[in-house]
C-alpha cells in the first residue's frame, strides 16, 4: 500500500506549470508511472518540461501541488 501515497514522491514535469497555469507531471506509483495535473507550490514559479520536482499536496482524484528540486 505504501507505493499508493503520491505526497512525498518525487517526478518528473511534462507539461510547463507556470503562474496560473495547470501543468502535468509523471509520477511513478502502483508499478508503473501516471500522469497527473500539477500547480507549483509557490504560483509565481515557472517550473519547464523535464525539472524534477516533490510533491507536497494530493487533491483527488488526479491533481497535485509541487516543489521544484
Amino acid at each position: 500500500m505504501a507505493d499508493q501515497k503520491v505526497v512525498g514522491k518525487t517526478g518528473r514535469v511534462t507539461g510547463r506549470i507556470g503562474p496560473d497555469r495547470l501543468g502535468e507531471v509523471m509520477i511513478p506509483i502502483r508499478g508503473g508511472t501516471e500522469a497527473f495535473h500539477a500547480y507549483a507550490i509557490d504560483r509565481e514559479d515557472e517550473i519547464a518540461p523535464g525539472n524534477r520536482v516533490l510533491v507536497i499536496e494530493y487533491h483527488p482524484p488526479r491533481t497535485v501541488v509541487v516543489s521544484p528540486i
